[in-house]
Order: C-alpha cells, then structure tokens, then sequence
C-alpha cells in the first residue's frame, strides 16, 4: 500500500501527458491540412525574431500596462514551473522536496522564495486582468465576437492561474519541515499562522492535498490549452519563427498570372503557341482561398495562435469607424472552421466529408473582406507575428478571380486599366487636355 501514492501519481502523469500528446497530434494534422510553403529562408533574422518578440516580449510592452503585466504572469509561468520538476520526482519516487537533498538549504529557499514572490506577483497581476475585463470592460475585450464562450475562457484562464497560485502559497505554508528551515518562506510565513492552531495530522493533510491539486491542476491546464485561446503559451515560439520576413507593404504574386501578364506584354509572344512540355509548376487548381484548405500552414498556425487579445482589432481603421470588419474575428474564425474540419475528418475516418460548408460565406463575409484597407495596423500590432491581412487577401483574390465577385467601384477601376490604361475613365487621347488649360 505504500506505493499506491505514487503508482496513482504515474498514472496521472501517463494520461495527463498522453491526452496531451493526442491532442498536439490532432494540431499539426490540423495545420497540415493547409498549403505547403516555404518558410526557412535567412534563419539567423528568424531566429532572432524568437528571442527578441517571442522570449523577450518586445511588442508586448509596447502598451505598458498590460505588457508589463503580462511580462510578470509570462515569466512567473515558466520559472514556477521550475518546481514541477521535483514533485514529478518526488510523485513518482516518494520523496518529499528532492532538490534539499542535491541543494544547499540556502540555494534551495533562494529559489523557493523566488518562485513565492513570482506567485504573488501573478496573483496580482491577474487580479488586474480580471478588473480589466469584467469591471472597467476595456473596449477591446467586449466586441461582438468576444461574447460567449471567448469571454468565458479568459476568465477561466484567469480563475486556473489564482488557483495554482494560491495552491503553491498554501502547500508551502502548510508544510512543517519547510517552515522550518526558515529559508525561502518569504511569502508562505506570512500564511502559515493561519494554520498554527491545527494539529500535525491535519497540516500533513492539507500539505498533501494541496500538492496533489496544483500537480493535477497543471495536468488539467495543459490539456486546457488546446480547447483554448491559450494555445499561443505553446505556439507563440513557431508562430514567430515562421512570420513573413518582406515588407508590410508587399503583396504575394500568383506565379501564374505573373505569366500570363509577361505574355501579354511580350510582343514577340505567339498567345497560340503549344504549351510548353515543362509542366513542373502548373497553374493553381483555385486562385485565392475560399476555405481552410485553400489557405496555407503558416496562416492556419497563426489562427491557432491567437490569443485574441484584440490588439489588432483597436488598431483597425475599418473597425474604428464601425464597419464589421475585425482582424480578430478573421483568426477566430478561420480557427473555428479548422476545428471543425477537423472533427469532421475524425468523424469518417480521416477523410474529409463536404459538409456543404467554408470559411467564406459561412464564417467570414464578404462586407468584412472588402472593408479592410490593407494598412498592416493589424500586422504590426499582433505581439506574435500574426498576420490577418494575408488571410483576408486570399479570400478577396478567390473572389475577384474566381467569382468575379468585386465591388462595382473596383469593377470599374479594373476596366478603366484594361481600356484606358490608368484607373481613371478617359481615354489615352485625352490625357494631356490638362495642359491646354
């Protein structure tokens, strides 16, 4: 019987980690459903975008406050987790606190005190997020498309880092040979009074009970990640890495309709020629992207990416001035309609059934598509590399190209280039009547 604790502890570890695994395998056959492309070109500047905006938070703080708070829950995560290592040591092994018997007692409650300040410090911290979304109700935070659900798993978010916060305080404070090594308690002496009046017995018991429910808590929020926002904790890194290196302002030429349009302007070119028998680059089955599949890995990673923070959204112009149109809700939904092919490929054995359904239309409309001005406020103020424009331009290709389905003003200006050779709607002949004037 006295290995039940641990044998029990294995077994959460196994399926905690397991479902874990099935769930990140269900990911990246998600986001391989989407285009190939290439995406390792000048590493060294890639790599360098890792540590400078995914380690180091540098687009974050560009709004102080919620960067700096977000700096303090991001850094507190990583470094108190530090500690899952020893009680995975010790929940399988039975030991109680290892690392004092590799450690000194001094190096040990330096970085035990550490962690308890951090865990403060989060507490804090998402104590204010919590104020900031349900109290003073920050504009972005209370869009149409953050009703419901996505409302919900902030808060839960939120409730799951108070939790484990608050554990690890109260493990710590009700734990005897801790308290009594004096070192590290920086913050739990402060909380162990509450407890001075119990007997040994029940401190034992609350001391164990609390360590098994921040273990089990942190296995039930790392499977929480896939079903949530928070998905980026883990994608953010690759995101970052793979983001567009060229210009904000350059747009991705079809490699086909380039040639269409040299051909055109080569007056030694014979349009009725036989094609040539190199074949190696065919021309697109689709032009633009009307559903998930269309759209390439790099643009379905950025959807399950997505925070939704909504930084992009309160940078829009077209947002701004109350059209329909919000960067966010581009991610949003282009996630949930990844999801859902998803289930349907597991629902008929990995194969992919028409559901009669796409992103366009069924998720994302056309009056959003056309609103946006193309400005890259939603690119540059994505702290993670995301680029909604680009998912916005396939869709508005696959329109004009494919359904011929573009506003009548841009209709117009597309006619006034192919007969007139500007945008404007006079003829070539009368182009220099300014002057007689």
């Amino acid at each position: 019987m006295t290995y039940l604790p641990n044998i029990l502890f294995a077994i959460a570890l196994i399926v905690g980690i397991g479902y874990f695994a099935k769930n990140v395998k269900r990911l990246i056959r998600n986001i391989k459903l989407g285009q190939s492309i290439d995406a390792s070109d000048n590493k060294a500047e890639r790599w360098r975008n890792v540590a400078l905006i995914a380690f180091g938070q540098s687009k974050m703080v560009k709004r102080p406050i919620s960067g700096i708070l977000h700096v303090i829950v991001y850094v507190g995560f990583i470094v108190i987790n530090l500690e899952v290592l020893e009680i995975i040591i010790d929940g399988l092994f039975g030991t109680h606190r290892i690392a004092l018997n590799v450690l000194p007692t001094e190096v040990y409650g330096s970085l035990i005190g550490t962690f308890e300040i951090l865990a403060c410090l989060v507490l804090i911290s998402v104590i204010i997020f919590w104020i900031r979304r349900n109290v003073l109700k920050i504009a972005r935070f209370i869009k149409r498309e953050m009703k419901g659900w996505p409302k919900t798993d902030g808060n839960l978010i939120l409730y799951f880092e108070v939790v484990l916060m608050t554990l690890f305080l109260v493990m710590n404070a009700s734990d005897i040979e801790f308290q009594s090594l004096n070192s590290g308690n920086v913050v739990s002496q402060f909380i162990a009074p509450w407890f001075s009046s119990l007997p040994e017995s029940t401190l034992h018991l609350i001391e164990r009970g609390t360590w098994w429910l921040h273990i089990l808590g942190i296995l039930v929020f790392l499977n929480y990640l896939y079903f949530s926002k928070h998905l980026h904790i883990l994608l953010a890194f690759p995101n970052v890495f793979y983001g567009s290196l060229k210009p904000k302002g350059q747009f991705n030429n079809l490699e086909a309709v380039t040639k269409e349009v040299k051909l055109m302007m080569d007056p030694d070119a014979d349009p009725f020629a036989a094609p040539a028998e190199d074949t190696s680059e065919e021309e697109p089955a689709k032009f633009g992207a009307s559903d998930v599949m269309d759209l390439n890995r790099v643009q379905l990673l950025n959807a399950y990416t997505c925070t939704e923070c909504g930084r992009c959204t309160s940078a829009c112009p077209a947002n701004l001035t109350g059209k329909k149109l919000s960067p966010r809700k581009i991610m949003m939904d282009t996630r949930d309609r990844l999801e859902e092919v998803g289930k349907n490929i597991d629902a008929n054995g990995g194969v992919f059934k028409d559901d009669g359904k796409q992103l366009l239309g069924d998720y994302i409309t056309n009056e959003e598509l056309w609103a946006c001005t193309t400005c890259n406020a939603c690119v540059e103020e994505c702290p993670v590399s995301i680029n909604p424009l680009s998912i916005i331009l396939d869709m508005r290709r696959y329109l004009v190209m494919e359904q011929s389905a573009a506003p009548s003003d841009l209709n117009n200006m597309m006619s006034n280039i192919e007969n007139n050779g500007a945008p404007w709607p006079y003829n070539q002949m009368d182009r220099l009547n300014w002057a007689d004037e």
